[in-house]
């Protein structure tokens, strides 16, 4: 990117959190300045760049400017009508039936946040970044959240003192993917940064009163390293005492840098029964925090892991305890259920309907307690 690119017009970058679904994206870098994380694919072979400031306002004059007309047909009276609404989308360009349908879908979700887009926005310089928010805040000043990923190395090089400017300008969320506390774990996947600088930054964001989300990543140390992936990670989200914990299981598609390592030996990947232990060994080992566990991912074995630490430790333990407590059998059926969606939760196993489909799924694919993990990661690989 060059100072005197021109505008292309409003962008879209490629993925959000789940949390921020009803989230307006504002995109103001282009994928990810890193990149070299071996279990991501999301940005791999696309070149990392700074959306101009200038560039940005104008991508929120044209959400404006939408949700203006929008807004219009809204309040008439009778509320207007579908064929209303479709007769405002622009006929080209693209990006401007992008902003249209961005706008639209946002209003329509009650404009209460926006996500910033892509892997890093805090790698733009504060001032910069302050200039966005503050504009962003002047166009739409009912805003409650304004939310970005970030990564640990780049919060831990800015100033406290410009990371309370940061949340005085708007920025109230963060979402860090630490993955792992464990140094190992970490320089093996190549994540380009260390436990205690995960625990730096994640201490910095709470200083300056930005609500903090943490992802933990199970199975991310594979086989050799499992336990290390648990405890490590532990101690680290405990020194930190993040607002939310949120877990993404780990999956391998041939596309991932790690799948080659798979390929190798150098990593050798467990399955849904060793990551529900180390779940596990990481919640029994979180303690004096008041974080809230989050499992909002399709990748996750047990989404219903959801609660407040400390008060719901019971019931968020209770599910992986019990799965863990079930025969081998019954374990295959669940987890064969959960990877291809007939089964939502543990309960689901006592519904007849759908414990007869998985029993089905299991015959047909040959499914036993030996070739469970077999099945389950080439399940989870389609899902990446």
């Amino acid at each position: 990117m060059t100072a005197m690119e021109d505008y292309r017009g409003y962008e879209l970058g490629p993925i959000r959190p789940p949390s921020e679904a009803m989230s307006l994206l504002l995109r103001v870098t282009r994928n990810c300045p890193w990149n070299k994380c071996t279990f991501c694919g999301v940005y791999k072979r696309k070149p990392f760049s700074l959306r101009p400031v200038a560039h940005v306002k104008q991508d929120i004059d044209r959400i404006r400017h939408h949700v203006s007309a929008i807004e219009d047909i809204i309040n008439r009276p009778g509320g207007g009508n579908r064929q209303d609404l479709l007769a405002l989308q622009p006929e080209q360009p693209e990006s401007e039936q992008l902003a249209f349908h961005s706008a639209l879908n946002w209003v329509r979700s009650g404009m209460k946040s926006v996500f910033l887009q892509d892997a890093n926005s805090l790698v733009i310089k504060p001032d910069r970044l302050v200039e966005i928010l503050l504009y962003l805040r002047q166009a739409f000043p009912d805003i409650e959240r304004i939310t970005s990923y970030a990564r640990s190395h780049s919060i831990a090089r800015i100033s406290d003192a410009d990371m309370a400017r940061l949340a005085a300008a708007g920025l109230n969320r963060i979402h860090i993917g630490m993955e792992s506390g464990a140094d190992e774990v970490l320089e093996l996947v190549k994540k380009g940064v260390d436990k205690e600088t995960q625990i730096v930054a994640g201490q910095k964001v709470k200083r300056a009163g930005i609500e903090l989300s943490e992802y933990f990543m199970p199975g991310l140390g594979g086989d050799r390293c499992s336990r290390e992936n648990a405890l490590e990670t532990a101690d680290a989200l405990n020194r930190i005492n993040p607002d939310f914990i949120r877990i993404r299981t780990l999956a391998i598609s041939p596309r991932l840098d790690l799948y080659q390592d798979c390929q190798e030996g150098t990593f050798r990947q467990i399955g849904d029964i060793r990551m529900a232990e180390e779940l596990l060994l990481l919640l029994d080992n979180l303690r004096g925090i008041t974080s809230r566990i989050k499992s909002d991912h399709m990748l996750n074995l047990f989404q219903e892991v959801d609660g407040q630490l400390p008060d719901d430790r019971e019931r968020l333990t209770a599910p992986l305890r019990r799965f863990l407590a079930l025969p081998p059998e019954e374990q295959v059926l669940y987890v064969v259920g959960r990877r291809t969606g007939v089964l939502a939760n543990l309960s689901d196993l006592n519904d007849p309907l759908r414990r007869g489909q998985v029993e089905t799924l299991c015959a047909e694919n040959n499914v036993t307690p030996e070739t469970l993990d077999a099945f389950t990661a080439r399940a989870m690989a389609r899902m990446v």
